[in-house]
């Protein structure tokens, strides 16, 4: 339904009115016919029709589209008179900002805000009613916090203030155990969910653990390995520099014994005294082979003389301890 003509100020186009209530167009819509309706007289009439109020071509509920936008403005320029005249409003508003005049007017008549009161009273009368209204609630005298309506004498008359306390006590007794039955099972579960994750991390580290053992047992066997093999090889580098040291004192002096005098025997040479011992007989053995040799070639050329007996043992000797030396670097090589 539209808005009563009567109530607005100069003149009203005829384009502005519905075309089935009369009145002006109040939230329109516009057919393609281009004729204008209020939004609930045109639903209402299009729940019986399937045409056009006013020119009988068929319509329908989808096709319907908000009015033109001059139409619209010339619409909210109208002024209308205030719902609240009958009361004693004068006022004269356009009807864009009716709404906002109606929701703040003075003579528009409002309900009581306490409980159980069924006034109506004007906006501007409401303040002197609520201080005179049977249904005003106030707090108990005593302090008990408790609220008390005014009109009900034997609620206040049978009003305990200390039963008032046990309850409201009893409540937020029982509203704070379940707040601690919720809170205690929330921790329970939390607890609960740690528990499980430090089980499984205990047993992670656990494997980690045994899986660091067995790498360090077996780098440990490694080690060992290594330290002895370290050893045997130092034990044959040593033995190795004895030799040495023994093939170039062959070297230096074929005959050792003579040289060396009344000197004090050291200790690894004495460990030593069984190998030189076999070298010696080798080199003499190589001596003797030498001057057979010798003395074959020569054939009936007569004895070999001193002097090339004597060169013949001497190179023996030096290709024996050459042979010597050549093998052990071999064998020091091979290490």
């Amino acid at each position: 339904m539209g808005y009563d003509l009567e109530r607005f100020v100069g003149f009203v186009n005829e384009g502005l009115l519905c075309c089935v209530c009369r009145d002006v167009l109040q939230r329109p819509l516009q057919a393609p016919c281009e004729h204008a309706f209020c939004s609930a007289c045109i639903s209402g009439w299009l729940l019986h029709h399937r045409t056009c109020p006013e020119d009988r071509q068929p319509l329908d509920v989808g096709a319907l589209k908000p009015l033109y936008r001059y139409m619209r403005n010339d619409l909210n320029r109208l002024q209308i008179r205030c719902v609240n005249a009958a009361q004693g409003c004068k006022a004269v508003c356009s009807l864009e900002g009716l709404h906002t005049h109606e929701d703040e007017c003075d003579f528009a008549f409002v309900s009581c805000t306490n409980s159980g009161c069924p006034a109506q009273v004007e906006r501007r009368a409401l303040d002197a009613h609520l201080s005179e209204c049977n249904f005003c609630s106030r707090e108990c005298p005593n302090g008990c916090g408790h609220t008390l309506a005014a009109a009900a004498a034997a609620e206040q008359s049978q009003h305990n203030c200390v039963a008032e306390l046990r309850a409201e006590v009893e409540t937020l007794r029982v509203e704070m155990l379940c707040k601690v039955e919720e809170v205690r099972r929330e921790m329970e579960s939390r607890l609960d969910s740690q528990r499980r994750h430090m089980v499984q991390k205990e047993s992670r580290l656990k494997n980690e653990v045994e899986e660091v053992k067995g790498q360090l047992s077996r780098i440990t066997g490694d080690v060992r390995a290594l330290l002895g093999a370290e050893r045997l090889r130092r034990q044959e580098l040593a033995e190795v520099e004895l030799e040495k040291r023994e093939l170039l004192e062959l070297l230096r002096d074929p005959h050792p014994a003579r040289s060396r005098g009344d000197r004090p025997t050291p200790e690894w040479e004495l460990g030593c005294e069984p190998l030189r011992r076999q070298r010696r007989e080798a080199s003499l053995h190589l001596s003797s082979l030498s001057l057979h040799s010798t003395q074959a070639l020569n054939g009936s050329g007569g004895p070999p003389s001193p002097q090339a007996s004597e060169g013949a043992r001497k190179s023996g000797t030096r290709s024996l301890t050459l042979d010597c030396i050549k093998k052990k670097s071999r064998e020091v090589t091979i290490i």
